[in-house]
């Protein structure tokens, strides 16, 4: 029994350590997040610099949601190999307390930053133009919004439909798009 318990025990702690890596202040850490300064027009002039598009997600101490996301979805290749090629992504703390810059230039906690914005939910990833107008806020800018843990399906049509600009054309908002996408995973069999 106590050795059946020991590899019980090494089970664990290998797919532990396998899964998403937890930082200092709690919160998942993946290889595609940036550690930047927090101002978000900065952010998005250096995603821009490099091609990508700036998405910021939006997490907590503990949140099983972005745990699942972590470990089931953000590390399955074609997901972490789409995030790496074409988004620069910054990470807020629901509840921090890191001083981040908004948009339209003022100057916050996470946490006031993510009730401005009337976040609610983790993790919550937003997307964000090319080009930002003066004034505007982190809310009014995204071009998109996904709040909640999603499948890897969801997930990568979410990924793909915005870098795609796909939220221009008004011919197919995501759901039709996703429906779509699914519809031809499942038809080859991949979904």
């Amino acid at each position: 029994m106590k050795r059946y318990l020991i590899a019980l025990a090494a089970v664990f702690w290998a797919g532990a350590a396998l899964g998403a890596e937890l930082g200092d202040d709690g919160l998942h850490k993946a290889d595609w997040m940036r550690d930047t300064f927090k101002d978000l027009r900065e952010d998005l002039a250096e995603a821009n610099a490099e091609g990508k598009r700036l998405m910021v997600i939006v997490e907590q101490r503990g949140c099983i949601y972005c745990t699942k996301m972590h470990e089931e979805v953000f590390p399955r290749p074609e997901i972490a190999e789409y995030i790496n090629a074409h988004y620069f992504v910054v990470q807020l703390n629901l509840h921090g307390s890191t001083e981040v810059i908004d948009f339209d230039g003022e100057a916050l906690e996470e946490r006031a930053l993510t009730r401005k914005w009337g976040l609610l939910f983790t993790p919550t990833l937003l997307f964000f133009p090319e080009d930002v107008a003066d004034g505007t806020t982190g809310a009014q800018a995204a071009v998109a919004v996904m709040p909640g843990a999603f499948e890897a399906g969801t997930t990568i049509d979410m990924l793909t439909w915005v870098v795609e600009e796909r939220y221009l054309d008004d011919s197919e908002d995501f759901q039709r798009y996703h429906a779509r996408r699914f519809e031809e995973r499942r038809a080859a069999g991949t979904e």
